[in-house]
């Protein structure tokens, strides 16, 4: 009774201790994250691991001070060796969230919502693919120190080691796949061909990258569909980057008019549509005529926009507001289609020729047909000239 009671007693000392000092940590961080930002960042990052760490550590302390080595010592042990496995595993959790908090300190730095957002967009493309690669990292070492606490690893090691060999030929061809999808992600990571929030055009579809893991990319198509392709699509198939150097884009619109359309007015009323809407960036504004054959004149207009989805408004705009103004005060301009009409006089017919040599078979030529179906007639020699 005296070891149950001091266990109860120190149990409840340790949940005691753990509320004073999560409240103190509480407190103070709120302190500081109204003057610093990282404190705040900090603090939402490892307010659920620190406090278990605390629970789970003076747990162990109050069962280990309350509960003699010498009493009981069969499932003491056993206690005390599940506290170190939920130490350990709430330890890893606890350094993730801190590592996930210090690499992530610079990036309110580099913002991703301004125009010219390509370096931000590199950086915290770099550094998505480190927080992965650090939480794997600390996850495996976390697991590898679980196992080592258990009696009759190093044995079991000393086995695997003597087999390395096979084991890894054997897991190489396995993995083939899997790690060149992990060296591809690498590479995208710091070679710079994509970035988060890249506009991209893959598989004839248009998108931004959304996410970029270790083995395969996330594309935000747009009509709201996500295309998930593996890193190693990236490094061996070409692909359109439209955002890779800056956001900027040159589109174009095209019209097929009629010969009568006056290309000057055009342009005239070009220059007052782009100067009402933001969408224009005020760096290329072009009308020119490009083709003028069989029965269609062909305009093409160029304008530039900030980005992807304004360029594509802005060209929709652009046709839009042509279309109308043509409509209105050019009707004349529209595109016809012109069919001639052609009457062909039917060829006279052949009357029959009066020649003599033009007809074979005629009754007016001695009856000639019996030279050809009459009987043949044979001379009559005498026999005393035979």
């Amino acid at each position: 009774m005296d070891i149950l009671l001091r266990l109860l007693v120190s149990i409840g000392f340790a949940l005691l201790l753990t509320a004073v000092a999560a409240l103190v940590l509480r407190v103070v961080f709120r302190s500081l994250g109204r003057r610093e930002r990282w404190a705040a960042s900090l603090s939402r990052r490892t307010k659920h691991p620190t406090r278990t760490l605390l629970l789970v550590t003076l747990l162990w302390a109050a069962f280990t001070s309350s509960i003699p080595a010498t009493a009981s010592s069969g499932w003491r042990d056993t206690v005390s060796h599940v506290f170190l496995v939920a130490t350990i595993g709430v330890g890893t959790w606890f350094a993730c969230g801190l590592a996930i908090f210090l690499e992530s300190l610079g990036l309110h730095k580099y913002r991703v919502d301004v125009p010219d957002n390509r370096v931000a967009r590199r950086i915290r493309t770099q550094v998505l693919i480190l927080r992965r690669l650090t939480v794997a990292v600390l996850v495996i070492i976390g697991v590898g120190a679980i196992l080592l606490t258990f009696p009759g690893v190093e044995a079991a090691g000393a086995s695997v080691l003597a087999s390395a060999g096979l084991i890894s030929v054997i897991a190489g061809l396995a993995a083939q796949s899997t790690l060149g999808n992990v060296f591809a992600g690498m590479q995208l990571a710091f070679s710079g061909s994509i970035r988060v929030d890249d506009v991209v055009v893959v598989e004839q579809q248009w998108g931004r990258i959304e996410e970029i893991t270790l083995t395969y990319v996330v594309v935000h198509l747009w009509d709201d569909r996500r295309f998930v392709l593996p890193s190693t699509y990236f490094t061996s198939t070409p692909f359109e980057n439209w955002t890779r150097t800056n956001s900027e884009l040159l589109g174009a619109v095209e019209f097929d008019l009629d010969w009568r359309v006056r290309p000057g007015e055009m342009r005239v009323e070009l220059d007052r549509i782009l100067s009402r809407t933001e969408l224009w960036d005020q760096r290329v504004k072009v009308l020119q005529v490009t083709d003028a054959v069989q029965g269609y004149v062909r305009v093409r207009v160029l304008a530039t926009s900030h980005d992807a989805p304004s360029l594509f408004d802005l060209r929709c705009y652009i046709r839009e507001e042509l279309v109308d103004w043509i409509q209105r005060t050019h009707p004349d301009a529209l595109p016809i289609q012109r069919v001639q009409m052609v009457d062909e006089v039917a060829p006279r017919r052949r009357t029959a020729s009066t020649a003599s040599d033009s007809a074979l078979f005629t009754p007016d030529q001695d009856d000639r047909a019996a030279l050809f179906t009459g009987p043949i007639q044979t001379a009559h020699i005498p026999r005393s000239e035979q």
